[in-house]
């Protein structure tokens, strides 16, 4: 595995010389944390494709979608950033840190999908998590014709494969991760980060505890804010 620091090297080495910026999680094609987003759309199912599809929308192309589309696209950043600057998620990604450096924040959102769909508070059981799922599926594939290529194909095996309601099961976290580094350019191997993640799965849950009842808040606030000004 390439180390963190060389990875560490590289992001700041782009940066001197002003080379193209990168994101990880376009380098990944995907946002992992789905069921996050999914959920935090509130069953709104315009907001829903925005905030899904986001990721894979780039510059000014986000003012070409309907105005709840677009919405949707803002209230994903929102939660981005307001989850990248909460201290609980910054001792979650401290947990894959020193293996994984920059792509921490990755892994870290695989989690968060984990401790959601095992949340009894948003999901009281299976079957719940299995209609949300279904239902997602169902709305997203309303808009399955404007989305992003890149995401089409994404959602096409999100919804065959079920990733949404799978994320409860850790050998299904251990799939994401072996995407991760298949997709990932300075990554090699997963089971690190797997036994990383088997390991403190006890010390990360209060870590999601704290956060989530927040994001959910910050995140109907802001939704609030968006639908009125339509």
């Amino acid at each position: 595995m390439i180390s963190s620091l060389f990875i560490t090297l590289f992001m700041q080495l782009r940066f001197i010389f002003k080379l193209e910026p990168i994101s990880l999680r376009w380098d990944l094609y995907l946002d992992m944390n789905f069921l996050a987003h999914a959920h935090l759309s509130f069953n709104h199912s315009k907001i829903l494709t925005g905030n899904l599809i986001s990721d894979f929308v780039k510059g000014s192309s986000q003012y070409s979608f309907e105005k709840a589309i677009h919405n949707g696209i803002v209230l994903h950043r929102k939660i981005d950033s307001f989850t990248d600057q909460h201290e609980s998620i910054k001792k979650m990604k401290q947990v894959f840190k020193s293996e994984y450096g920059l792509y921490a924040g990755v892994f870290a959102d695989v989690v968060l999908d984990y401790f959601l769909a095992n949340d009894e508070n948003e999901f009281k059981n299976d079957e719940s998590l299995f209609l949300f799922s279904q239902t997602t599926y169902q709305q997203l594939s309303m808009d399955y014709e404007i989305m992003p290529i890149h995401f089409q194909k994404v959602f096409l095996n999100m919804k065959e494969h079920n990733w949404l309601y799978h994320y409860k099961n850790p050998w299904a976290i251990q799939k994401s991760f072996e995407n991760i580094v298949r997709r990932a350019k300075f990554l090699n191997e997963s089971e690190t980060a797997f036994k990383i993640f088997e390991e403190n799965i006890d010390l990360m849950k209060p870590y999601y505890d704290d956060f989530f009842p927040e994001i959910k808040s910050y995140s109907a606030s802001i939704l609030a804010e968006l639908l009125s000004d339509d």
